[in-house]
């Protein structure tokens, strides 16, 4: 399987790394001194608990038309980025050719629909934490690495158990999903609270759930989300948000959101696709989004990077 990854960061290079290591062939779309990095010294995986993974030679460019076509593309760039990366991942993309986006978000697909036919999209999730320690090197914290994909009918396709078989290879926990738009309504639910919480409040998750008016906002962030989830026929329980209430509960407490990180840094938000989607979607199907709103509302003057506010 010759596999593309638009988007060479965290998640895309620490899943591509994975494959190429496990075998597959990997082609990375990248730029600046990581794509130097990598041309002159390959691409490594830092993991202090599981131990280092190091591809010493990969194939890899800034210009995508270098690289294709090819079997699979992969998305996983930033979600402001998502357009932008469709348009430049043409050259790689064959009559044949998988688009798989990875990035956090419910929308996202649709935009790839759009663009390359609901025919070449299969839907994907997943759960690792990673960044880009320095040029040519993704560091993984922690030790889960999970990933779940689907077509959006459900059919375990031949595709689908091939890419599913070629993750397992590479050491993910992959898992294939019947109902892959409820598998992403999962995710984007916990998502959507913890982003708007600690990016609203500047604080990681411990002390949010520790005192009862933050954590009845992070619990009423997740009811709206599931509320529109629903309203869009999306196969969530009623108490999901409850469920993922406790769920927070057993994770780090020390836990934050890559928003929040972002906004400390300074760097552009993804609100937009997070709380800001389902303030969207909700008014589509009229549903109210009061808490989404005034997330969205308060992180907007900071929403294009820190360079770009109050202008």
């Amino acid at each position: 399987m010759k596999i593309a990854i638009m988007g060479s960061g965290g998640v895309g290079g620490f899943v591509g790394a994975r494959l190429a290591h496990a075998g597959c062939d990997v082609r990375f779309v990248a730029r600046g001194e990581h794509l130097a990095a990598m041309l002159r010294s390959g691409l490594c995986i830092r993991n202090a608990v599981q131990g280092d993974i190091h591809v010493p030679s990969v194939r890899a460019s800034a210009d995508p038309a270098a690289l294709g076509p090819v079997d699979l593309v992969l998305i996983a760039v930033k979600l402001g980025d998502t357009a932008a990366a469709a348009q430049a991942i043409g050259p790689l993309v064959g009559p044949d050719t998988v688009v798989l986006s990875l990035q956090n978000g419910v929308t996202k697909d649709d935009l790839l629909r759009r663009e390359f036919g609901a025919h070449a999209v299969i839907g994907g999730v997943t759960y690792v934490a990673t960044r880009i320690a320095g040029p040519g090197v993704i560091e993984q914290t922690g030790t889960m690495q999970r990933v779940v994909i689907g077509e959006y009918d459900g059919r375990a396709s031949e595709r689908v158990r091939s890419l599913h078989g070629w993750l397992l290879r590479a050491g993910l926990a992959a898992e294939i999903s019947a109902d892959i738009q409820r598998t992403l309504w999962e995710k984007f639910v916990f998502l959507v609270g913890l982003s708007s919480a600690t990016a609203t409040m500047r604080v990681r998750l411990g002390p949010i759930l520790a005192h009862p008016r933050t954590r009845a906002f992070l619990l009423d962030v997740m009811r709206e989300t599931v509320v529109v989830g629903r309203a869009l026929g999306v196969a969530l329980p009623a108490d999901y948000a409850e469920q993922r209430l406790e769920f927070a509960a057993t994770v780090p407490q020390d836990m934050t959101s890559s928003l929040h990180h972002d906004l400390e840094a300074g760097r552009a938000l993804e609100v937009e696709w997070l709380a800001g989607a389902v303030v969207t979607l909700g008014r589509e199907h009229n549903v109210p989004t009061p808490l989404c709103r005034a997330v969205w509302d308060i992180l907007a003057l900071h929403a294009h990077g820190r360079d770009a506010r109050f202008r």
